[in-house]
C-alpha cells in the first residue's frame, strides 16, 4: 500500500473532538466523586456537632477555602495535562498560594504562641487520622478523576495523576472540614496538607500505568 492512500484510509471518518470535551468530562466526573465523598463524611463520620454555630466562625471557612482553592487550581490542571501539548499556565500558583497563606498563619499563630501552647496547636486532637481521612474522604474524585483520565489523551501521565490527586485532596478536605473538630493554623498547615499529598503521591505512582496510551 503507498503512504498516499495509506494516509487517505487513516483519515477517512475522522471527526474533530467535541470542543471542552476534556471539561465535560471532568465536570462529571466531580458530579459523581463529590456527593459520593460527602455521603462517605456523613455515613462514617457525621458533621461536627456545633456546625450551625461553627458556620459563623471565620476560621471554619478559611479550612474550607483552603482546599478549596488547591481543589480548583488542580481541576484546571487536570483539564489542561488532559490534552496533549496544552500549557499549565500559572495554575501551580493557584496551588501553592493557599498553602503559602496558610503557612503565613501558622507561623503568626506559632511564634505569638507561649511555648506550652504550641504542640496543642500542632497536633490538636485528632492529628493521628486526620491526613488519611482526607485521602478516604477524596476516594470517590479520585477514582472519578483518574477514570476521567483515562478516557483523555494525557502525554504527562505521571503529572496528570498527580493533579488528579490534588484535585481529590482538594475536594476531600474541603468536604472534611464540616466534620474536623480542628480550628487552628498550626494543624491545617501540616496535617491537611499531608492529607492532600496522600493521594497526590499515589496518584503520581499509578498515572504512568493507568493512563497511558
Amino acid at each position: 500500500m503507498k503512504t498516499d492512500d495509506l494516509i487517505s484510509m487513516l483519515a477517512t471518518g475522522v471527526e474533530p473532538v467535541p470542543r471542552r470535551a476534556a471539561t465535560r468530562r471532568l465536570v462529571f466526573a466531580l458530579l459523581a466523586g463529590v456527593p459520593l465523598a460527602a455521603a462517605l463524611m456523613l455515613t462514617e463520620y457525621g458533621p461536627r456537632k456545633d456546625l450551625v454555630q461553627a458556620l459563623f466562625w471565620p476560621m471554619l471557612w478559611v479550612k474550607v477555602l483552603y482546599p478549596l482553592v488547591i481543589a480548583c487550581a488542580a481541576f484546571v490542571l487536570v483539564q489542561r495535562l488532559s490534552r496533549p501539548g496544552a500549557r499549565t499556565g500559572l495554575a501551580w500558583i493557584g496551588l501553592a498560594a493557599p498553602v503559602l497563606l496558610v503557612w503565613g498563619m501558622a507561623a503568626m499563630a506559632w511564634t505569638g504562641a507561649s511555648p506550652d501552647e504550641r504542640m496543642p496547636l500542632l497536633m490538636g486532637k485528632t492529628w493521628r487520622s486526620c491526613a488519611f481521612s482526607i485521602a478516604w474522604i477524596g476516594l470517590p474524585v479520585f477514582v472519578a478523576a483518574l477514570a476521567a483520565l483515562k478516557g483523555l489523551a494525557p502525554t504527562r501521565p505521571a503529572l496528570a495523576g498527580a493533579a488528579a490527586g490534588a484535585l481529590a485532596g482538594g475536594a476531600g478536605a474541603a468536604v472534611y472540614a464540616f466534620h474536623c473538630p480542628e480550628m487552628t493554623a498550626p494543624f491545617l498547615a501540616v496535617w491537611y496538607l499531608l492529607g492532600m499529598l496522600i493521594p497526590v503521591a499515589i496518584g503520581a505512582a499509578v498515572g504512568p500505568r493507568l493512563l497511558r496510551w
